[in-house]
């Protein structure tokens, strides 16, 4: 949801921060010890161990959590909105290439939402197994842990489509309970052994990473690497709360995890005696009576951070179709709350993963395998994108320095992360390379049409608007339309593809008042929305160019309305009074906007590949939301005329005249 002033800082502010931005990684507590211990396998657990774990967890969340998103991304602003799509709209006029590490890096960013639900509530539901509750256990085995995570995931997906801005109000209560449970019951079980706080030294991680005391060797920065997995959602979120709101909650938050993650160390070293029934340290070190309250408030942690990356899908997917790298998809607003944006299709699509990862790998320790080898391909394309930023802000020496330390620390933990492929970690690799290929599909479908059409397939509006004006004033011709409007990129040179004209001049001479060649522009920043008008010397061939951001609505028939009005008081048009209206005073007549749907031509003469690319890429358009849908006509009157693409088209024989007959009986 949006602030209306998120760029001050307030207590409503930093409340709505503790629970819009923290969720996927104030879960972490959950399963990282776990995760770690699982990794010891059956070697002898050690203090070494335990206090280079702890090290590693500590220094980790400080450089990349801390240092590059919370004071060095976040810098990154714009226009107030994070997000490895915002920053590739910020840098991507300062290389093409930049387009690769965008793309890589939000497909990654999607493939983990599907398992970031699945994992931490799952992880939560686990405390209940075994559980007495009045001498009652309710959950009995794993099966039962399985069937509750999928109620409670799918109840969250089908309510998304009435929109969550109710209980998004009680998210940010709900996570200070959490991190003050987190923080209380980290000091109660460090009070224990205050000695563990020597792993705040970074010597002792170093070490472990060499060490024989731990047999997964660099390899453990895979498990160490889910202390951080949600670090990505606090430059995602910026938009939303405000930069100065996760710079006063940080440190708090920060704080709270490391006493938990430090508390764990020192109960599991207080009862390494009994390394084998260890499960999950964060449950077993809380004391009896608090097991269940820990547990509901776990669960209560994991719904809101299953939330957040739902809802944080939604926004990436939009901002994705706005600069035009991925398809159309339809977009709805289930609450007046600004922000607040539904997409049906991908709703059901993360659903339907989610839920078949439950199912396929049953337990959180099978899924924290595979948990977090795509976070780190997008933390790594994020780097790259914020050195290109960081080129133009600082001296290049600078963003070289940032790039080194960051890029190296994260390749590592790539590498790392590169063993959870063959325990589970193929699935999300499987999911963003999908994605991958659906967005390289669309855009470089789009640029190939743009650039293999031919020349002859286009023509000059400016040489046409005689013949329009001339149209439009001939009445032996029956009025077609008051406004025709042709959603058609009109380029500088007023270049137009020819089946526009074809459309107006020859299929059907349509006769209106005013001609309308409405261009949509996709600007770099996210929130804008201005037009330009040339009359072309006329008064009524108007080429409109919108200018929209990418989070900015599409649906321009009240833009085009506005548009109308502002060039009837200049008096760059004439006005439309209508005889006829339940409207008093009227002066707008009526539209019939024309869209033209291509279809690649069988007398198109391409390599096999361009064919498949261009093929596919109409295939995603004709499945997706039709263009009705994205500007937002569904209640107007619209025609649609289907044409033949034509791309380097097909030399064909010529045919000669043999005989002509005129024979009579």
């Amino acid at each position: 949801m949006k602030m209306g002033k998120k760029g001050r800082l307030s207590l409503i502010g930093c409340l709505i921060t503790l629970g819009v931005v923290y969720g996927d990684i104030g879960t972490s507590p959950l399963y990282v010890m776990s995760a770690l211990l699982n990794d010891l396998g059956k070697q002898h657990l050690t203090t070494e161990y335990i206090l280079g774990c702890l090290s590693l967890i500590f220094w980790t969340l400080m450089l990349i959590t801390t240092i590059k998103y919370v004071l060095i991304a976040m810098s990154a602003s714009n226009k107030g909105e994070g997000g490895i799509f915002a920053l590739y709209a910020l840098v991507r006029k300062n290389a093409k290439w930049l387009l690769l590490p965008a793309l890589i890096g939000g497909a990654a960013l999607l493939a983990d939402g599907t398992l970031t639900p699945a994992v931490t509530v799952t992880s939560a539901l686990e405390g209940l197994k075994g559980l007495a509750i009045h001498g009652q256990v309710f959950v009995n085995d794993q099966t039962d842990v399985v069937i509750g995570t999928i109620i409670i995931l799918a109840v969250l997906f089908i309510i998304q489509n009435f929109g969550t801005a109710s209980i998004g109000k009680a998210f940010g209560p709900i996570m200070v309970l959490w991190f003050g449970f987190l923080a209380f019951f980290g000091i109660v079980n460090l009070s224990s052994n205050w000695g563990v706080l020597r792993a705040l030294s970074p010597v002792y991680g170093i070490q472990l990473l060499f060490s024989s005391a731990n047999p997964m060797g660099i390899f453990i920065l895979g498990s160490i690497f889910l202390a951080t997995t949600g670090a990505e959602a606090l430059y995602s979120d910026m938009g939303h709360v405000g930069r100065i709101n996760i710079y006063a909650t940080w440190p708090l938050v920060y704080l709270a995890l490391i006493l938990n993650y430090f508390g764990q160390g020192a109960w599991i070293l207080k009862h390494a005696a009994n390394q084998q029934l260890m499960t999950n340290p964060f449950y077993q070190m809380l004391p009896n009576e608090f097991r269940l309250p820990g547990i509901i408030l776990a669960t209560l942690a994991a719904i809101i951070a299953s939330q957040a990356l739902i809802t944080g899908s939604f926004t990436l997917v939009e901002e994705a179709m706005g600069l035009k790298l991925l398809p159309h998809l339809k977009i709805t607003y289930p609450s007046l709350e600004r922000g607040q944006v539904y997409i049906n299709k991908i709703n059901w699509l993360l659903c339907a993963c989610t839920l078949s990862i439950v199912l396929y790998f049953q337990s959180s320790d099978r899924m924290e395998a595979a948990y977090g080898l795509a976070i780190t391909l997008t933390m790594l394309m994020t780097t790259l994108l914020l050195h290109n930023y960081l080129q133009q802000k600082i001296k290049s020496f600078g963003s070289s320095v940032f790039l080194v330390i960051f890029g190296l620390i994260e390749i590592l933990f790539l590498l790392a992360s590169l063993t959870k492929i063959m325990r589970g970690g193929y699935i999300t690799l499987l999911l963003t390379l999908l994605i991958l290929t659906v967005m390289i599909i669309w855009y470089f479908g789009n640029h190939m049409r743009d650039n293999l059409m031919d020349e002859s397939e286009k023509v000059s509006l400016f040489k046409y608007r005689k013949q329009l004006i001339e149209l439009s004033q001939d009445t032996s011709i029956p009025l077609f339309m008051s406004n025709v409007v042709m959603l058609a990129k009109v380029k500088p040179d007023y270049s137009v593809k020819r089946e526009v004209l074809y459309s107006i001049l020859d299929k059907q001479p349509k006769r209106a008042k005013v001609y309308w060649f409405v261009t949509v522009n996709t600007t770099d920043e996210p929130d804008t929305s201005y037009y330009t008008v040339d009359m072309m010397g006329t008064r009524n061939v108007v080429n409109l160019q919108l200018y929209l951001g990418f989070k900015t609505s599409h649906q321009i028939s009240g833009y085009l309305r506005q548009v109308v009005n502002d060039l009837i008081n200049k008096g760059a048009i004439d006005k439309q009074p209508q005889k006829y209206t339940t409207l008093a005073g009227r002066q707008i007549g009526d539209f019939c906007f024309i869209m033209i749907r291509e279809l690649l031509s069988v007398d198109t003469a391409l390599p096999a590949w361009k064919h498949w690319l261009i093929s596919a890429r109409i295939f995603l358009q004709n499945h997706s939301t039709t263009p009705i849908q994205w500007f937002g006509l569904q209640f107007s009157d619209v025609r649609t005329e289907q044409v033949p693409l034509f791309l380097k088209r097909r030399k064909l024989k010529k045919v000669y005249l043999k005989e002509i007959k005129n024979s009579t009986k």
